[in-house]
């Protein structure tokens, strides 16, 4: 029955989404100038992921074989089969998740900017509508995904949790590449626009006489859209397994109801994310950040209230609803927390743009005091969010109450993921939608309105940024709980100490600290080699008679061939690492050092993420402050000097800060999928 539930949930809000994809579709796209600067986008945008997800799907069927290869040598034939079909389903679920966030992006970009000549309400609803459709079916994705599974693989409660768990591994593995090939690719079409077009020809950003604006706009949809979708679909899917399998512990205590109950109180919440999206409007002089912000607040009440509602009826223990509640309200202090350092209304932002005035040195030294300095705010809400829910579990009086607990604040942060997805996606669109109004030449007063949403699309993409490693970091603690009670099945002995004073144990924590570094390194390096070329063809394009006169159309297709090009070669070498090392550390060094690996190398990627989203995100708006007017505005020496910061803090927000949230979680389903063999 309960499965049942699911599943019909699940289809219901997939059906919304189909909805809301008909009633985009029905909206104006404009003119035609802009509808060729749309299609030019959508034809790159396809062609970067039809080539992106042919190279992730080659890499997932070699991974695949080796999972089988290694558990058939093992002699365990059956957990052979069931991993790497679990793998491969996981790995399509979350792809496809992916791919329906870019192809909606593309058809919603031109239909926002047609929708701003009118009405600036129907341009906010139309791009947070178009987001939705990727947030619902991300998460019903997800549901539907283990819950077929779960009753492939013979929907045992006590023994079925650990069978499926390949498919959270999959969803992770197509993540990585997802995200840190997309984020490669935009950040260095981003950075070669900029840097040859703001800084050296002081031309306007999205000038059509660019020739990498199309290649940067194509860069919003494939890294922000494509993959924080798949970045999300497996926050949600290894949330979920690893509270099955701590469910499994409790299984004595409430039988099936709670292994089944995080796919339950997630499917509820779908519920509420569709009434919170709806009912975000506002008037022509309103502020759209604060139409987002009630539906935000919408949507937490009443996934609170249906969180309480399925507790009760499921667990009937009101302590892990408290827990849960700690999770939602995490995830709002989260928010605001992100909020506060990179907006412009307040101090960090505001200091980094003074800082400016003295040039970019002193601009970049801000900026990266600023990133530290966030650390210390958002550790302390994660570490008070882990102590309070675990003493919830506690006071709840069941055994293993208090990890139990923890699961619940992880479910109830991601019990809104449907809405901050919408509203991340709803950033790249308003972009997108900001450069067709440029480019096909609007009138100011549509500018001002796409620029509005625009500059809101930002701090949304700042705030989803700080919300997924917000997630990760209870998540990975949750999937490392996880890890600890496999091991503790296989060896039938208690495993709940990790003793890093043990030799192996250290140098695996070393290695995971290491790990995240050196994948940072990589990611970043790519965006630098890459961004290099498409500055050499910028600069080269620009040299042709015609082009800055605007007599002659750049080669927007080269631009975005060179980008793409770059970003899938670079992207490989830094995610087999994240899949490699692991496993040559368990086994040499055997299960305890692979759990130290994993808790240095959560805490040191939750860290590091934190410090470059966050940093990231306020040299942008530094930037965007001076543009509004401040020290000089564009074109004086402070805006010149927060361009420089803004591009030196571009691959840090949008490449390696949100792969590592994806690292952190692949590392954790990893070592649960291959815990048998580490023993």
């Amino acid at each position: 029955m309960l499965l049942s539930l699911v599943i019909g949930i699940s289809l219901l809000a997939l059906g919304f989404a189909g909805y809301l994809l008909h009633w985009l579709l029905k909206q104006d796209e404009g003119s035609e100038s802009m509808k060729n600067i749309a299609d030019a986008i959508k034809e790159g945008a396809n062609a970067f992921v039809k080539r992106q997800y042919k190279t992730i799907a080659l890499f997932a069927v070699v991974v695949a074989v080796i999972l089988f290869g290694m558990y058939y040598f093992s002699g365990d034939i059956a957990t052979a089969v069931n991993t790497s079909i679990a793998f491969l389903f996981g790995a399509l679920c979350s792809s496809i998740a992916g791919i329906i966030g870019m192809v909606v992006a593309v058809r919603a970009n031109i239909r926002t900017a047609a929708a701003a000549r009118k009405s600036i309400n129907k341009a906010l609803q139309i791009s947070l509508r178009a987001g939705a459709i990727s947030g619902f079916a991300v998460v019903a994705l997800s549901l539907l995904g283990i819950s077929v599974l779960y009753l492939l693989y013979g929907a045992n409660p006590q023994t079925t949790p650990f069978m499926i768990v390949g498919f959270a591994f999959g969803a992770s593995f197509v993540a990585l590449f997802a995200q840190l090939g997309g984020g490669i690719y935009t950040k260095a079409a981003d950075v070669g626009a900029d840097l040859v077009g703001k800084v050296e020809a002081g031309i306007p950003e999205d000038d059509p006489r660019n020739p990498a604006v199309i290649a940067d706009l194509v860069g919003d949809n494939v890294g922000d859209c494509a993959g924080r979708g798949a970045d999300l679909f497996e926050s949600t899917a290894g949330e979920n397994i690893g509270a099955m399998i701590l469910g499994v512990a409790l299984f004595p205590v409430f039988g099936i109801n709670g292994v089944l109950f995080p796919l339950v109180v997630r499917a509820f919440a779908l519920i509420a994310s569709a009434i919170g999206v709806m009912v975000v409007r506002t008037n022509e002089g309103g502020d759209p950040m604060a139409a987002l912000n009630r539906g935000y607040y919408v949507t937490s009440i009443l996934a609170a209230l249906s969180f309480y509602a399925v507790t009760m009826w499921l667990l009937g223990n009101v302590y892990f609803f408290y827990a849960g509640l700690v999770g939602l309200v995490t995830s709002l202090l989260v928010l605001y927390i992100t909020q506060y350092y990179t907006e412009h209304k307040y101090r960090p932002v505001q200091q980094i743009a003074e800082a400016s005035k003295t040039g970019p040195a002193t601009n970049i030294i801000t900026g990266i005091g600023v990133g530290f300095e966030c650390t210390g705010a958002f550790v302390v809400v994660i570490a008070a969010a882990l102590f309070t829910s675990y003493k919830f579990g506690v006071l709840s009086g069941v055994a293993h109450g208090g990890l139990y607990g923890t699961a619940m604040a992880t479910m109830g942060m991601l019990s809104v993921a449907a809405y901050v997805l919408a509203m991340d996606n709803f950033g790249p669109i308003t972009d997108n939608a900001g450069g067709i109004a440029e480019m096909s030449k609007q009138s100011v007063v549509v500018r001002r309105k796409t620029d509005r949403l625009d500059a809101v699309g930002n701090t949304t993409k700042a705030l989803t940024k700080g919300y997924a490693i917000g997630s990760a970091a209870l998540a990975a603690f949750l999937l490392f709980a996880a890890y600890l009670d496999e091991v503790a099945k296989l060896t039938g002995k208690v495993f709940n100490v990790v003793d890093i004073a043990k030799v192996p144990v250290f140098i695996g924590a070393l290695i995971g600290g290491m790990l995240v570094f050196l994948f940072a390194s990589m990611a970043m390096l790519a965006v630098g080699k890459t961004a290099s070329y498409v500055i050499e063809e910028v600069r080269r394009q620009f040299k042709k008679k015609g082009i800055m006169e605007g007599k002659i159309k750049p080669d927007y297709a080269r631009c975005v061939d060179i980008t793409t090009r770059g970003a899938l070669k670079s992207m490989v070498a830094p995610s087999f690492l994240v899949v490699i090392a692991p496993v040559v550390v368990g086994f040499l060094l055997k299960a305890e050092a692979i759990a130290g690996l994993l808790m240095v190398a959560t805490i040191v990627g939750v860290l590091l993420a934190t410090v470059l989203n966050n940093a990231g995100g306020a040299w942008d708006n530094a930037k965007k402050y001076i543009e509004s007017g401040m020290y000089g505005g564009k074109g004086s020496d402070a805006h010149k000097a927060a361009v420089v910061g803004d591009t030196v803090g571009d691959p840090c927000k949008d490449t390696v800060g949100p792969s590592l949230h994806v690292l952190i979680k692949l590392l954790a389903t990893l070592t649960l999928v291959l815990a048998p063999l580490f023993i």
